[in-house]
């Protein structure tokens, strides 16, 4: 017998803490939104105190903020000094704001092939390093599923490719017990609503390198403010940065600072919460078998599960319409990144055509049946369990 409706909300976020909306109020009643606005010259404002605070949680020297995720990796491949129409490396499975910001600074995208556990595939990143001879890999850990990093990083300094990691999808999460975006030279992470920690929009970019950051922040549009940022490197370094730098201002606020700092207090806990769900809504989807398969998480990875990725096979293009459509009708919100037209936030890589022509055969066969479902925490973990056996039921009723 099939699973019962699901009435639940798949986008209804949890409300933003209390002690965060105190916070934002005193913001506001201030009247100091703008970062640099403050009462003395020795003031610690909201965003620098973010700063301090995510940098120290992700165990890095420096940290920056800043107005968007897509934001912050176009900072960092400014800040790494990309030239214009050279080639950058990237996931093949990722989201268009990851080749939005190649194409932004004037990079020329070049794709790498995925494997069925959605991380990058190494033995075609090796080809396409050997053939493109790149200065610069910028890596999606797309749905917050992590490669190998120790492989990759090898692989990555024996061809002399720097790493930016773009890590939306991965606040909070670890490889080897380090966080991830502490591999490469830069990471990048969004505050953008369906992330981690939600300020609507804005960015976050940590770094352990001097020169690189001061870069960053001159280019976030500090004018000649950069010494009131206090997880930054020192005034020396900014000598001979601070006029050879362009203003891009793209800054973050004092009011979505507030709001983000007691989120973060409270991100490791909300970490659990997620994989709770995340391994309900798994073993929901078990009772239909071998016939709906999980992406394998690597033994050295610690995950942040906030949505949950699941692949079925034997479905005819007819019958997975018919799947989907099921779905929607028992209340499950599934999307598809087989679909050959782009919906909402779900598009395939050769819906780019900006990018030029891409042939990825080995990422075109998992996407064509690969769905995806958010796991808000809204969500008890019941309700998660019962989603899980809806869309299993579904699956096995067809055909």
């Amino acid at each position: 017998m099939l699973a019962k409706s699901f009435k639940g909300n798949f986008t209804q976020q949890e409300p933003i803490p209390q002690e965060a909306i105190e916070a934002a109020v005193a913001v506001m009643q201030s009247g100091r939104l703008h970062r640099y606005n403050v009462a003395s010259a020795d003031e610690v404002s909201e965003t620098a105190a973010l700063e301090i605070e995510f940098a120290r949680y992700q165990n890095q020297r420096y940290c920056l903020a800043c107005a968007s995720g897509g934001y912050a990796l176009q900072l960092a491949m400014r800040a790494f000094g990309l030239k214009h129409n050279e080639p950058v490396l990237t996931n093949g499975f990722t989201l268009s704001p990851v080749p939005g910001a190649i194409e932004a600074v004037g990079g020329k995208t070049v794709l790498v092939e995925c494997t069925a556990d959605l991380v990058l595939d190494l033995d075609h990143l090796k080809h396409q390093m050997q053939k493109i001879k790149p200065r610069l890999l910028l890596l999606s850990h797309m749905r917050g599923h992590l490669v190998d990093m120790d492989e990759l990083c090898a692989l990555l300094g024996a061809h002399k490719v720097a790493l930016i990691e773009d890590c939306a999808h991965t606040m909070g999460a670890s490889f080897g017990g380090k966080k991830s975006g502490s591999h490469g030279i830069i990471g990048c992470f969004s505050t953008q609503t369906y992330k981690h920690i939600n300020s609507g929009e804005g960015g976050l970019l940590t770094s352990d390198n001097d020169e690189l950051m001061a870069r960053a922040i001159v280019l976030s549009g500090s004018y000649m403010l950069f010494e009131r940022h206090v997880a930054a490197p020192s005034r020396e370094v900014f000598d001979s940065i601070r006029l050879q730098t362009p203003n891009c201002s793209g800054r973050m606020d004092n009011l979505r600072a507030a709001i983000l700092r007691p989120q973060l207090a409270q991100l490791d806990v909300n970490a659990r919460r997620w994989n709770e769900r995340y391994d309900a809504f798994a073993e929901g989807l078990a009772s239909a078998g071998n016939s709906i398969a999980l992406p394998r998480n690597n033994p050295k990875a610690f995950e942040v599960s906030s949505s949950i990725q699941f692949s079925i096979n034997r479905f005819s293009d007819e019958e997975n319409l018919q799947f989907l459509q099921a779905c929607s009708a028992k209340g499950a919100e599934l999307k598809w990144f087989g679909a050959d037209d782009p919906v909402a936030y779900t598009s395939r890589y050769d819906s780019w055509q900006y990018l030029g022509k891409s042939t990825l055969p080995e990422t075109d066969t998992i996407l064509r049946r690969l769905y995806d479902c958010r796991l808000p925490l809204t969500f008890s973990v019941s309700d998660c369990r019962l989603v899980g056996k809806l869309i299993a039921d579904v699956s096995l009723a067809i055909a």
